[in-house]
């Protein structure tokens, strides 16, 4: 386990870890300064792409973004989310993992699931391939976006599959939409950090889509908060522009050759 997993896994229950999405180059420069983590999300279909859903997304999608935002992180952790059917079982998961880290240099990859891919994690961790868990919703399979945890059966699974992906060798869990009291009670017993989405303060991180986090996005989901409104901020600009170019104020001499 290399140094960088290990800061990661030793600010569990002291310090609050910090991740973020990022797509390009541009983004992760910007945001690498302040995370702990930086996730090349497969939610790139739905921000990039308008996809439906996050099965459309391929393996050499995530691999051409993942070299753009490799070139932008300097000191985060940069996790890279395996797609729909990237990892249907072991062989095909060990293949497009090690295709994954060869041509991105990333640090991680990430996998969606429990007790089902329970194996097909051990194998890549055996191989020396670092892996992120996800429990919760999981986008790549759900056919319902609902919080879960409410019900008794949903609880026992993710606290079984919890347990279990730390004994696969997980570095760190995401929880997403997981009931308040369920990722408490999963933050204290696993030894490796979690990190939230939706699934309250009581984890040890907090993860959020970039593009939602500035109001690029839009998206009404009760657990983005929009701490910056850069849809108007590119409109006025653009509104700027035109006006400039309508009265003949751009180019000026001093933008011209």
């Amino acid at each position: 386990m290399n140094k960088s997993i290990l800061k990661i896994i030793s600010k569990k229950n002291k310090s609050k870890i910090i991740c973020l999405t990022a797509y390009s180059k541009n983004i992760a420069s910007i945001i690498d300064k302040h995370c702990d983590i930086i996730l090349v999300g497969d939610s790139l279909g739905s921000v990039l792409y308008n996809f439906s859903t996050t099965k459309k997304v391929s393996l050499d999608m995530m691999i051409e973004h993942s070299k753009s935002v490799r070139m932008g992180v300097r000191k985060s952790l940069m996790v890279v989310d395996m797609p729909h059917n990237s990892y249907r079982n072991s062989k095909e998961a060990l293949k497009n993992a090690k295709k994954i880290i060869l041509r991105t240099k990333c640090d991680a990859v990430k996998l969606e699931g429990g007790k089902k891919i329970y194996q097909i994690i051990k194998t890549l961790v055996k191989n020396k391939i670092q892996v992120m868990g996800h429990l919760g919703i999981l986008p790549q399979s759900a056919t319902n976006f609902r919080f879960k945890g409410k019900k008794l059966i949903e609880r026992k699974n993710i606290l079984r599959d919890s347990k279990l992906l730390e004994q696969a060798g997980v570095f760190s869990i995401v929880l997403e939409c997981v009931e308040t009291s369920l990722a408490k009670e999963i933050t204290k017993i696993v030894a490796i950090p979690t990190i939230g989405i939706g699934a309250s303060l009581h984890c040890d991180g907090q993860v959020l889509v970039t593009d939602d986090l500035i109001g690029l996005n839009k998206i009404d989901a009760r657990f983005v908060k929009k701490y910056l409104n850069v849809t108007k901020q590119i409109n006025n600009a653009a509104l700027k522009f035109k006006q400039d170019v309508i009265k003949g104020k751009f180019p000026s001499k001093k933008h011209s050759y």
